[in-house]
């Protein structure tokens, strides 16, 4: 497994620093293009990497059609070449990120999560220690679609809102410290959180469906309805919140 947490944050952060080349020629060139050419070309770079260094294991990504055989397979590389296409094209916008992870068993075992803008990989490889809690606890919610639910939990924790753009962006913030608690309703795919769940279990998060139940990896179908990564000492709340 060694091997799988290092690769996964040698990836992420390839495919970053392609990104970050891309995301220079905003300004000068029309931004949706420049954020077509990233969604595409941060995929063309995992797949061909992940087919060098695992060519025998299975690939579910955001940018391409899906194989229904990865359900059988034992490993299979969730990823997200480019989570948060929206704030990649505002530069000097950081919340956005890539996504690499291996699940196996339904579970994320291996992963990383790159923030590019931000120079930081996250990883399970060498999970960072999350920082102190301090006042009242953070709610990272989305900046263009807060789901409904936001201002329930809000009132419950006394939650102050923290504005935030891509799904790997929010739950970084809390194994960063810089939050506390993301919960989301609206429904996601796995490669919006395979990734980040990897690295905030690893680093001791809370991890799990919003009514505190299991997330499972690799479906036939790849959406899950809900998630919540919060502080374990939070999480009991969140779930009484929203039940």
């Amino acid at each position: 497994m060694s091997d799988d947490h290092a690769d996964a944050a040698l990836l992420a952060d390839e495919a970053g620093r392609l990104l970050i080349e891309l995301r220079r020629r905003i300004g000068a060139e029309d931004a949706a293009a420049v954020k077509d050419e990233g969604d595409r070309r941060s995929h063309e770079l995992l797949v061909a990497r992940l087919g060098q260094l695992h060519p025998g294991d299975a690939v579910l990504s955001e940018e391409a059609a899906d194989d229904p055989a990865r359900v059988g397979a034992a490993r299979v590389w969730v990823i997200d070449p480019l989570d948060g296409t929206r704030e990649f094209g505002e530069p000097p916008r950081t919340d956005w990120a890539v996504h690499v992870a291996l699940v196996c068993a339904e579970a994320p075992v291996a992963g990383a999560v790159a923030l590019p803008a931000r120079g930081l990989v996250l990883s399970t490889g060498a999970p960072p220690a999350v920082p102190p809690a301090t006042g009242r606890p953070r709610l990272v919610v989305s900046r263009t679609r807060p789901p409904a639910s936001t201002a329930v939990l809000a009132e419950a924790l006394g939650a102050e809102l923290v504005p935030m753009g891509s799904a790997g962006a929010k739950a970084m913030a809390i194994v960063l410290g810089e939050a506390d608690v993301y919960a989301h309703s609206g429904g996601q795919h796995e490669w919006d959180s395979a990734a980040p769940v990897a690295v905030a279990q690893a680093s001791g998060l809370h991890c799990s469906r919003l009514d505190g139940s299991p997330l499972r990896y690799n479906q036939p179908d790849p959406w899950l309805p809900d998630l919540l990564i919060c502080r374990p000492e939070l999480a009991e709340r969140v779930i009484a919140a929203l039940r």
